[in-house]
């Protein structure tokens, strides 16, 4: 459960300590994600040098493929991929958003074409909820609707109605369980409508979730739009719940939504940019494929401690990443996941000591006026396919 330590000041900025059946975190905090319970080119060992404290996997694509059976006999995720702290699962919910064309919604619950073999599946609330409890996550979300931006109002009231019905049918499937070692956290949705997301809000706490996902952002919507929605969630959340942002990840949006008191967050970003040969550095991102490094001798950042930073030089990074040698990217993303985890460190160390205004300032200062402008995302680079 949550534990607020700390507000910041002149902000919505927050510390605070999250506990689930395998232990604490402190927050703000982020999760990679290992959507079929893998970080790509990761081992479990490597995510917990790094510094890790909990992953993000999909409940739906685990469903799919190995299958909840295999993972259930094997002792559930933990045991299955040998991860030994917090697993969250994503109930699929976001699969009707992102795979659109291959799924048919109804107030029962969502008809889904496999992107696999083209086979129909149907899967209620409640099997989302069995299906979660077979692969033994810590915390469990149940089905939501997730809408695309711009929403017309009339569809983002029918969607949180929804919403909100199948997580009071998760919850009540959940007690007759006798579940209570699982923490179960509602999603508020309601697009950009302040009023609907207040109503999503409301009837959750009556629910009695035991912390709040934020969906329903980062579709298409503005940042002015989205970090009003975040500040309005923040100032009529009760102090008490963790605040989850699902799927956003970009070091300058952290540190945004946790100037609106944002607690966790998970993104494929450093993972997958690190697999298409870009590192995350104080000044930026570089692509470290990029000619200009060929002949460069310097850590990817100086000021990063990671055993990539302290033992190989761009130049041959970009050198493995060029010929494409599996290493190169490994290393890359190791980088990318420890760089992550020790820039959440420095940012709750600033609320910790009244100066997280300021360090965002300086941070986005050198972030933005440093990043390599010759920077191209190409994902087409990406040696292991996939979030």
């Amino acid at each position: 459960m949550f534990k607020l330590i700390k507000q910041g000041k002149a902000t919505q900025a927050r510390l605070g300590n999250f506990s689930s059946r395998r232990g604490s975190f402190n927050t703000p905090a982020f999760f990679p994600v290992a959507t079929q319970g893998a970080v790509k080119g990761l081992s479990p060992r490597e995510l917990d040098e790094a510094g890790v404290d909990g992953l993000l996997m999909n409940a739906y694509h685990l469903y799919l493929r190995p299958g909840t059976e295999i993972i259930k006999q094997s002792g559930g995720l933990h045991a299955f991929i040998g991860f030994d702290k917090t697993i969250i699962t994503d109930s699929g919910g976001y699969q009707i958003f992102s795979l659109a064309r291959l799924r048919k919604v109804s107030d029962s619950g969502v008809t889904f074409q496999s992107h696999l073999d083209g086979k129909s599946i149907f899967l209620s609330p409640e099997d989302v909820m069995k299906i979660q409890l077979d692969l033994g996550s810590d915390v469990i979300v149940p089905l939501d609707e997730c809408l695309k931006f711009p929403s017309e109002y009339e569809a983002a009231d029918s969607s949180v109605r929804r919403t909100l019905d199948w997580a009071k049918k998760s919850k009540d499937y959940l007690a007759a369980q006798n579940s209570d070692k699982v923490l179960f956290f509602g999603i508020i949705q309601g697009s950009t409508y302040q009023d609907l997301r207040e109503k999503c809000l409301k009837s959750l706490i009556n629910l009695e979730v035991d912390g709040f996902c934020i969906g329903g952002l980062s579709v298409g919507e503005g940042e002015d739009l989205r970090y009003n929605i975040l500040s309005f969630i923040s100032e009529n959340a009760p102090a008490g719940y963790l605040r989850y942002f699902m799927g956003s990840g970009k070091p300058p949006e952290i540190l945004m939504a946790i100037d609106k008191g944002v607690d966790l967050f998970d993104c494929v970003v450093p993972s997958r940019y690190g697999r298409t040969g870009t590192a995350f550095t104080d000044e930026g991102e570089i692509v470290v494929r990029n000619a200009p490094y060929s002949n460069d001798s310097t850590p990817l950042d100086k000021e990063c401690s990671c055993y990539v930073c302290r033992n190989f030089s761009r130049a041959y990074l970009r050198h493995l990443v060029n010929i494409k040698e599996m290493l190169g990217v490994r290393l890359l993303t190791y980088h990318n996941i420890f760089w992550y985890q020790q820039f959440i460190e420095r940012i709750r160390q600033a609320i910790e000591q009244d100066r997280f205004s300021k360090f965002k300032k300086d941070f986005l200062a050198k972030y933005n006026s440093k990043n390599d402008h010759r920077c191209s995302h190409d994902f087409s680079q990406d040696v292991f396919s996939g979030s």
